[in-house]
């Protein structure tokens, strides 16, 4: 069962204009772009058949080009990376069976998250969208109220079902939780990922809807799915040891640049 992954990647960003081009400093000192460490990320994916970066500037596909990934090229007008996954499928005229979305704001995400989800969406043939999603400890349920508290919108979270069907996702940070917790201690509160697995029947249906008020709310993509009555697979992961954090403001680089010495990532 071939695979595509596909990075979107736009200049034009709301909360942080040019982020895929942000340079992040490594373990040893080297500085890359943010695009490039995603890209990097996703080539260390077992099982990928294609890695391609979809973007709609032409500074960020130069700048791909550069350090030698494939680019498509996809339109101004796509309101997320769903719609710019299923545009760049169409202009590639990709037959792939599985798509994947690495969103490009995520170069701590381990190859292991990706292979986990394409496996779980292979083991469940009625689902069209899987997404992977990761049990928070104290320290990160504590990151998260914090950023809420200080008015950052940043990680995202998921509730589901005991299928593992999605209920929903927020920028809040749900369910709500009364106690507090140690920093290394499980907590009921799930990150979510921002990655994606689409069968394509999927991926082509999501391109042809509107989006819907709580999309538009809560600035999630996914979440048109959810309102349409598609079922959202939750696949959870296991961290391994590895901090995952994603870049969403200015406020994440030292954060993630942190995160990046600690385990070692050139």
């Amino acid at each position: 069962m071939s695979v595509l992954i596909v990075i979107p990647a736009r200049y034009a960003s709301t909360r942080y204009p040019g982020k895929p081009l942000v340079a992040l400093q490594g373990a040893t000192g080297q500085r890359k772009s943010l695009v490039q460490r995603s890209w990097e990320a996703a080539m260390q994916v077992q099982g990928a058949d294609r890695v391609v970066v979809a973007t709609d500037d032409d500074r960020i596909a130069d700048a791909a080009r550069e350090f030698g990934a494939e680019v498509v090229m996809t339109s101004t007008t796509c309101q997320n990376g769903t719609e710019r996954c299923a545009q760049a499928v169409a202009n590639l005229a990709a037959d792939a069976e599985i798509v994947v979305n690495l969103q490009g704001d995520a170069p701590l995400t381990p190859a292991w998250f990706v292979e986990d989800l394409v496996s779980g969406l292979r083991a469940a043939p009625q689902s069209g969208v899987a997404t992977p999603v990761l049990r928070t400890d104290g320290a990160t349920l504590n990151a998260l109220r914090a950023d809420r508290q200080a008015g950052r919108v940043g990680g995202t979270t998921a509730v589901f079902g005991a299928d593992h069907n999605a209920l929903y996702f927020s920028k809040e940070v749900i369910p709500f939780t009364g106690p507090s917790y140690a920093d290394g201690e499980d907590t009921p509160v799930f990150h979510h990922v921002g990655v994606y697995a689409y069968r394509p029947d999927a991926l082509a249906a999501y391109a042809a809807w509107p989006m819907g008020p709580l999309e538009r709310l809560e600035g999630l993509e996914q979440l048109r799915f959810v309102e349409r009555g598609v079922p959202v697979l939750c696949v959870e992961v296991a961290a391994r040891g590895r901090q995952f954090w994603e870049l969403n403001n200015p406020e994440d680089v030292p954060k993630i640049e942190a995160m990046m010495v600690q385990i070692g990532l050139t």
